[in-house]
């Protein structure tokens, strides 16, 4: 089922582990980086057995290591003739983590051959991987919107530096951004599931190093707020965050310590509102029921940093 038309598309995935999902969805949470990623494997196989998790969401960024590093192969491959990989190490190879990996594209991704990532010959190469643009996850008591946030931050485009970007697809901006905006917001407005989570690459909310994204505050988080979304969930920042609002039901979550830390970098004049800053390696799991949600940071060792419970009434639409 789509959603959308020409470049914004929104797909519905139904996969055959999430049929279970009206009893109880559960699943982890990271951001990768090129940088010592192999520090976090171990706890989250650990926990992906001990709490039979469902499958995977990763906020991206696709730097040809962390690919190998996920796929798994000793070999070399070229993809659409452009993308060029070779497959050395083995990492997340554990059998708790042969689940489906949804994943959205971000900024460094962007900064490669997007068509190769996107590409389904990634799929023939290992089944586990899904990566789209935008698209829709529907496990009945919980849907899972994924965005794609990188071409609403205007310094890419205004004050690209030294970087090349793949715009593929993207161009007219306004026009892409215009109908991502429509989609997401037609989809939200028909979901029936209890619980909504939207997925981005970018921060709304962020007292870590690249902070806040004015774009995503100003055209994204009104419509979330107007639709009733639990959670925000991105990476970017290399840390691990939760931070609320006064004037917002949106839990702002930030999962991005699944590689390279930025030890004390922090904005310690932006910090209304923040519950949790982990300025180091780990992961975020979330167990989803019908009328409760608990939402648990760690760090490489497994110790518990962070923890805490959302609850509603069951959506009656359902």
């Amino acid at each position: 089922m789509t959603f959308g038309l020409n470049e914004s598309l929104i797909l519905s995935i139904h996969g055959y582990c999430l049929q279970l999902a009206n009893v109880r969805v559960t699943f982890s949470i990271l951001n990768i980086y090129k940088h010592h990623h192999f520090c976090v494997q171990d706890i989250m196989a650990s926990f992906s057995h001990h709490f039979s998790s469902m499958f995977i969401v990763w906020m991206a960024c696709f730097h040809v290591n962390v690919l190998c590093a996920l796929l798994g192969k000793k070999r070399e491959i070229i993809i659409n003739q452009t993308l060029h990989f070779r497959w050395e190490d083995k990492i997340y190879t554990a059998k708790s983590l042969q689940k489906q990996w949804y994943s959205v594209l971000g900024n460094h991704d962007y900064r490669g051959n997007v068509k190769a990532q996107l590409s389904p010959s990634l799929r023939s190469i290992d089944s586990r991987w899904i990566c789209l643009r935008s698209f829709i996850l529907n496990a009945e008591i919980v849907e899972l919107f994924f965005i794609d946030t990188t071409p609403f931050v205007d310094k890419y485009f205004l004050k690209p530096k030294h970087h090349h970007y793949d715009w593929r697809g993207v161009m007219p901006r306004q026009h892409y951004l215009s109908n991502l905006l429509k989609d997401l917001e037609s989809a939200l407005q028909d979901s029936t599931a209890n619980w909504k989570i939207v997925v981005g690459h970018h921060p709304i909310r962020s007292i870590g190093h690249h902070g806040e994204t004015k774009e995503l505050k100003k055209q994204l988080l009104p419509l979330l707020e107007a639709n009733n979304v639990d959670m925000y969930i991105n990476g970017h920042d290399h840390c691990l965050e939760h931070i609320t609002s006064n004037t917002s039901q949106v839990q702002f979550l930030t999962s991005g310590g699944g590689s390279k830390a930025w030890k004390g970098d922090i904005d310690r004049l932006n910090k209304g509102g923040v519950k949790f800053f982990y300025d180091g390696q780990g992961f975020m799991s979330l167990e989803i029921r019908q009328t409760d949600v608990k939402i648990v940071f760690y760090d490489v060792f497994g110790k518990v940093l962070h923890n805490f419970n959302l609850f509603k009434q069951l959506n009656t639409a359902i």
